[in-house]
């Protein structure tokens, strides 16, 4: 079967040889206006394909976005575990059950009475490392919170000591009567 797919329409009785003749001389007229006025008709299929061409490009530049954050978050989580591999405090020795908490759960650790009054004060900083929990100085608590603050547990008491000054202060004008019973 030989022929373009307008004289196979034809032979199968499915186009209208009226029909067939308009369309070409509407064709031919389009192209003969586009010749004079100097402008080249765009084909549908080169209009699909850079269509598809900027879309596949867009699809592209997301998925390197997305590679580039997953990345950084793997460099950044690579310096987080060699911060608190290297400065490690070693917990040896512990004996005293320090609790503390990370989110709604309650933890505990075992440190030494030295260990227990620096993270009292704030010297010392809980670090957590996948399941586990490291002691770590408080400088370097600094630097895991500037990458990441939710892996570092600080545990002192500063702001307990504050609302109670504020609250000594703030009732300083009240006197208390020393007959009072209860």
């Amino acid at each position: 079967m030989s022929g373009s797919l307008k004289d196979q329409l034809l032979q199968a009785g499915l186009a209208d040889a009226k029909r067939a003749k308009q369309l070409d001389k509407e064709k031919r007229k389009a192209n003969r206006v586009a010749r004079r006025s100097g402008q080249a008709q765009e084909d549908e299929i080169k209009t699909a394909a850079r269509q598809a061409k900027a879309e596949k490009a867009q699809r592209d530049r997301e998925l390197n976005q997305q590679l580039n954050e997953k990345a950084q978050r793997k460099a950044i989580n690579a310096q987080i575990r060699q911060l608190i591999d290297t400065n490690l405090v070693d917990r040896a020795g512990g004996d005293i059950s320090f609790h503390f908490t990370d989110g709604k759960q309650v933890k505990k650790l075992y440190v030494t009475a030295i260990q227990q009054k620096q993270l009292a004060a704030g010297r010392l900083a809980i670090a957590k490392q996948g399941d586990q929990y490291q002691l770590i100085p408080g400088v370097v608590a600094d630097k895991i919170a500037e990458r990441d603050e939710s892996r570092v547990i600080r545990c002192h008491q500063t702001d307990a000591a504050q609302l109670t000054a504020e609250e000594e202060e703030w009732y300083k004008d009240y006197e208390i009567p020393d007959d009072l019973m209860w």
